[in-house]
């Protein structure tokens, strides 16, 4: 029986050096709510599209104008480009 004494002291201790990891984990879970839903070649077909045939047609330096539009599509949907 003196063993589960120890047992509880030891969970005892625990709670409190989990505590702060609770927090942590806390500040985390909502970076993890903004994380794409989404892989990004499958986000913002639309500007990626008009972005695609500017570019094919163009040349790059020709279309910031929508590649512009795309990165902010892209932001909006939780990207990091």
């Amino acid at each position: 029986m003196g063993g589960m004494p120890t047992e509880n002291t030891s969970s005892a201790l625990a709670f409190p050096g989990s505590q702060p990891t609770q927090g942590s984990a806390v500040t985390t879970a909502p970076s993890l709510d903004t994380k794409p839903k989404k892989k990004i070649c499958c986000a913002c077909p639309d500007t990626k599209k008009l972005r695609d045939e500017c570019i094919v047609e163009h040349g790059q330096e020709a279309c910031t104008k929508w590649i512009d539009a795309h990165l902010r599509c892209l932001r909006a949907e939780g990207f990091n480009v």
